[in-house]
């Protein structure tokens, strides 16, 4: 298929990499848009170099384009030079593969990785040309691209919308196929969401009109064989929406209507039609082996994030940590076959060329088949000279030595993630690790010829007092004095600890979702405390500190934890000028902090009050597999410094056992016992290195939690997007 490029040869050759705006990568998968009955752009609302290198929609651009009649196309947000060009010209958003209008397709699927990319989610949809609220869809066809920025009337118009969903459900008292709304394919895209951000969907809620809750991997094809049908039956677009909320797993907020206390706390969560389910329940596909993945991975002509192969072993985490929401909303931890991924391996080593394999797993060394799965990724990979990337390892014997063997160059650093300097915080967070075991894989690390070692702690946790934030800093110095204490003729030169420290954000699904957070002001008085304390150690010349934004972490808790009524102020920020906020040199505090005040949003509110025992979360509707009883216990037992075991030593009732399979169906043996040793505060097993070049991929100003807690550098595979 011969295809027109959407952009001129003067427009590409005046912007940065015009690489991210072809779509000629190789194992392109290119169809005939008048050939198939539905077509899907898939969207990272982020740079390409980032969304490239997201393996969620690698496996659902492969799974979708499969069906023949379906073609899947990618888009990804325009970096700022080009979103300026387009905006002057008019020119819409188009997809790579055909360079069509984004506007032209039957749906817009957007994965929502993290919160600080919401205002790219409406440059998405903004010069695109797609009316920006999901209620606006049901009845204008479009708009003209970049409008919500560079028309005021366009502006003061929108901006009356907020709440427009419920605004709308009202009007149509709870009815579908009233005679004035557009019939289904007759106006913009179906803008769906998915992702782990749509665990809490309601501050963009007002944005979509779907979103997909948990893996892709289940009831996409009944979604697009529903379209099909209403399609042929030539039904309204809010009669396919109602349809569609019948699907297990879907959610369409104009079918639902939140009501508050006078306080401001959410009183109710209601549907609006009959057949609309109180509950949307998160879907999860327990077979691995036949879950699909990709045979044929993109291969692009420019450098990405993470240019390399990627395979998933294993979905979930047996650990529990309180903090961590993918721990919790990939419950329960299921493996992939040995057989499966070396056969997954070759299949993607060979067509791709790549130089480099990852594997790809919350917890890499939990992985049961991985001396085996090793032992034949080095024969396959060292004649071919083709590199391992190994995240998310525990530090001990095995784990070096195999880092010794994948490593062809000098030993790089190695990121240990213990969250917080003291064992009783440790106890709190539940993050099953000791000062001994930390010591012990450190001193390991430095006798097999490492260095440089890298901490993760986060501040602002839940019981944090003084002396839990001093010692981190002694944490530092014990694991420095581990490396001097090494006869000097046998070290590699000097030791260099670096210590990050990101500040805790509470996130829905997890036993601290009840947790107050603090004051951009408190965030950064705990960081000085660290410092100050840093600069009394001996070795503090070999100790260097950093740490994170406050005023972004504060914004990322409004989003993480907001309800429906904070999609007035992102669409105010956006309006502003708001864009790529997960970038430090595009950040602007003081415009969040205008858009707040307009739209008067209460930013403490939602950030500093801890919640009561019984409130009602904006996202207790969803049914994401873990009890909202479990979690509460959980949250018990933090404030009284209990530690639980992991998934594999003991069942701790938290709910994923419904699901009937992963590690909730595996036998407890000794012999399992014996393999993951266990301490007084917990399992000696635990992901608390890896090296530091191949750890978790930092987006850009993205809250250093997800590094912490360890998730994969590609991001948990199958998600709804």
């Amino acid at each position: 298929m011969k295809k027109r490029l959407a952009l001129s040869d003067e427009i590409l050759l005046s912007v940065d990499k015009p690489e991210r705006y072809l779509g000629n990568e190789g194992n392109v998968i290119k169809k005939d848009p008048s050939s198939v009955d539905i077509s899907f752009a898939i969207c990272f609302p982020d740079v390409y170099e980032i969304g490239m290198s997201h393996l969620g929609i690698q496996i659902l651009y492969e799974m979708f384009n499969r069906r023949p009649d379906l073609a899947c196309e990618r888009v990804y947000s325009p970096w700022v030079d080009l979103d300026r060009i387009m905006r002057e010209k008019e020119i819409p958003l188009f997809a790579l593969e055909s360079q069509r209008p984004v506007r032209d397709f039957d749906f817009l699927g957007i994965t929502l990785q993290y919160e600080l990319c919401y205002t790219n989610i409406l440059q998405i949809l903004d010069l695109s040309g797609i009316p920006l609220y999901a209620s606006e869809r049901l009845y204008k066809k479009s708009c003209r691209p970049g409008s919500l920025r560079t028309d005021q009337t366009k502006r003061e118009e929108n901006s009356d919308k907020q709440g427009s969903s419920r605004e709308t459900s009202e009007r149509n008292g709870g009815k579908s196929g009233f005679s004035d709304c557009l019939l289904l394919g007759e106006g913009t895209p179906i803008v769906i969401g998915g992702g782990p951000c749509a665990y809490n969907p309601e501050p963009i809620a007002d944005f979509f009109d779907i979103f997909y809750i948990g893996e892709g991997e289940t009831v996409y094809d009944e979604l697009f064989d529903l379209y099909k049908s209403c399609r042929q039956e030539g039904v309204t677009r809010i009669e396919f929406l109602r349809r569609a909320a019948g699907i297990e797993g879907i959610y369409v907020p104009l079918l639902y209507r939140p009501d508050y206390h006078e306080d401001g706390r959410l009183k109710s969560f209601s549907p609006l039609m009959e057949g609309v389910p109180v509950r949307v329940k998160k879907q999860v596909m327990m077979n691995m082996d036949e879950a699909p993945y990709m045979d044929r991975p993109l291969v692009p002509f420019l450098r990405v994030t993470q240019d390399r192969v990627c395979l998933e072993v294993q979905r979930g985490c047996i650990r529990g940590c309180r903090f961590c929401q993918a721990g919790m909303i990939y419950r329960p931890t299921r493996i992939r076959s040995l057989e499966k991924l070396k056969k997954q391996a070759d299949l993607m080593l060979s067509s791709t060329g790549q130089d480099e394999i990852s594997l790809s797993s919350l917890s890499t060394s939990d992985y049961p088949y991985l001396p085996e799965l090793m032992d034949y990724l080095i024969d396959r990979c060292r004649p071919n000279h083709i590199n391992i990337s190994l995240p998310s390892l525990r530090i001990d014997a095995f784990s070096l030595d195999v880092m010794s063997k994948v490593q062809d160059v000098k030993k790089s650093s190695l990121t240990f993630a213990p969250e917080a300097g003291s064992q009783r915080l440790r106890d709190v967070i539940n993050k099953g690790l000791t000062e001994e075991v930390i010591l012990r894989g450190a001193g390991d690390a430095f006798r097999g010829g490492w260095n440089k070692v890298k901490l993760y702690f986060m501040l602002g946790q839940p019981t944090e007092t003084e002396e839990d934030r001093k010692a981190i800093a002694h944490l530092a110095e014990k694991i420095a004095e581990t490396y001097y204490e090494i006869p000097k003729d046998q070290r590699i030169g000097k030791c260099t600890i670096t210590i990050s420290t990101s500040f805790f954000v509470p996130k829905p699904f997890t036993p601290f979702q009840w947790a107050s957070m603090f004051t951009p002001g408190d965030y950064l008085g705990f960081a000085s405390t660290v410092n100050r304390e840093v600069k009394e150690m001996l070795n503090h010349k070999s100790i260097r500190y950093n740490w994170h934004e406050a005023y972004v972490t504060v914004l990322e808790g409004l989003f993480a934890r907001g309800d429906r009524r904070v999609s007035s102020c992102i669409a105010a920020a956006y309006r502003a000028g708001a864009l790529f906020d997960a970038w430090t040199e595009f950040w602007d505090w003081d415009r969040w902090v205008k858009a707040m005040e307009e739209t008067g949003t209460d930013l403490f509110f939602y950030t500093r009050r801890t919640r009561e025992e019984d409130e009602l979360f904006p996202w207790d509707f969803i049914d994401a597999g873990v009890s909202k009883a479990f979690l509460l216990k959980e949250w018990r037992r933090a404030h009284e410094e209990t530690v639980t075991p992991n998934c594999q030593q003991k069942c701790s009732g938290c709910g994923a056992a419904r699901y009937g399979g992963g590690v909730c169906v595996m036998p407890r043996k000794q012999e399992a016992d014996d393999a993951f040793p266990v301490s007084e505060h917990g399992s000696g097993r635990n992901d608390c290195a890896v090296p530091i070049e191949k750890a978790a991929c930092m987006v850009p100003g993205e809250a250093e939690t997800e590094t912490a807690c360890m998730v994969p550098e590609d991001g948990m595979g199958g998600e709804a997007l």
